[in-house]
């Protein structure tokens, strides 16, 4: 078992989520069943199967969880891009968080190649 809220990525994936939050607050009301609901279940689901994978038994099973939060934050990137083209958002808006997002998979892909 890994004590998750030490680990730089699950701190900065809480600091993207709530970057999520933020942006998407500015959504129109028309997108909050849709894809507003659908960005923020994504970008918590990233720390909180970071937090879930680090409380099973063994590194496979955590290794696993990465995978799915890697997923998410794949699914997160897709959606802000998706925003952007509807335009619900501007380029600039989104960046910021494209960015930690690449960040936090590299962290996950460095994290997971040390896990046996």
């Amino acid at each position: 078992m890994h004590d998750y809220k030490n680990l730089k990525f699950w701190q900065r994936a809480m600091d993207m989520a709530q970057m999520v939050f933020e942006l998407t607050k500015d959504f129109p009301q028309e997108e909050r069943y849709g894809l507003t609901s659908q960005l923020r279940r994504a970008a918590v689901s990233v720390p909180s199967n970071i937090a879930e994978g680090a409380g099973r038994g063994t590194n496979a099973d955590f290794k696993r969880f990465l995978d799915i939060a890697n997923a998410s934050l794949n699914e997160v990137e897709t959606q802000l891009l998706l925003a952007e083209r509807f335009g619900l958002t501007k380029k600039e808006n989104i960046e910021k968080i494209c960015i930690e997002v690449d960040q936090i998979q590299k962290m996950i892909y460095s994290f997971r190649l040390q896990l046996k």
